[in-house]
């Protein structure tokens, strides 16, 4: 499975329902979530635009709002 950065901050509820979606995608395991609060550079970079989510094989990225099958086209990517 492909290697996955989720670009969030807390007490965002919009956050949550990315996570939510990872997890009904089956993509539970296969992410790990980035508090941008924790780095200026995060922060000046996605402020207000999270959830972010970042493949790491390629770098692309998908910004919210995105349903599942914009998940899954956006996983199907090729480098």
């Amino acid at each position: 499975m492909r290697q996955l950065i989720l670009y969030s901050q807390p007490e965002c509820h919009l956050c949550d329902e990315a996570v939510a979606l990872l997890h009904a995608s089956g993509l539970g395991d296969s992410y790990e979530e980035v508090d941008i609060e924790t780095d200026l550079d995060l922060l000046k970079r996605y402020g207000i635009h999270v959830p972010v989510l970042k493949r790491k094989d390629n770098r692309q990225e998908l910004f919210w709002p995105f349903d599942g099958p914009e998940l899954m086209a956006f996983l199907s990517v090729d480098k």
